[in-house]
This record gives structure tokens, C-alpha cells and sequence, in this order.
């Protein structure tokens, strides 16, 4: 999976516009990143990337980076 699909799948997830993440962001800097959003991205990585996720992988999360190289 490209790099630009994944953005994709976590703007969908975010309910964000096409084009607004970029993979230096600052997670706690993006208001749409919440503990739902965190949620939510534990399941899209069970379903989606067949990954199992967890609080401690989450916390590990600083950047857009961190969660894409997580996806593979």
C-alpha cells in the first residue's frame, strides 16, 4: 500500500479533506485527533491492515510518521 493511500485512510477516519495531513505532523496538534480518533484507528488497523494495535502502540505515536511506518 502506498504511502498516499494510507494518508488517505486516516484523513477518512479523521474526517479530514483530501491533502491536509502530511506525515510531519504533530499529532496532538491536529484537533480531529482524539481519544474517539484513537479508537477508531484501532479498529481500522484490525480490519483494514490486519495489525493489532494497542494503547501502549498508540502512545508511542508523536507524527502522521509514526502511525503510517506502524501500518507497513
Amino acid at each position: 500500500m502506498t504511502q498516499e493511500k494510507k494518508i488517505e485512510m486516516l484523513e477518512e477516519m479523521l474526517e479530514l479533506n483530501g491533502g491536509s495531513l502530511k506525515p510531519e505532523m504533530i499529532l496532538s496538534e491536529i484537533p480531529e485527533y482524539d481519544s474517539m480518533a484513537k479508537l477508531s484507528l484501532i479498529v481500522m488497523m484490525d480490519e483494514e491492515i490486519g495489525k493489532k494495535l494497542t494503547g501502549e502502540d498508540i502512545q508511542c505515536f508523536k507524527t502522521v510518521k509514526d502511525i503510517l511506518d506502524f501500518m507497513g
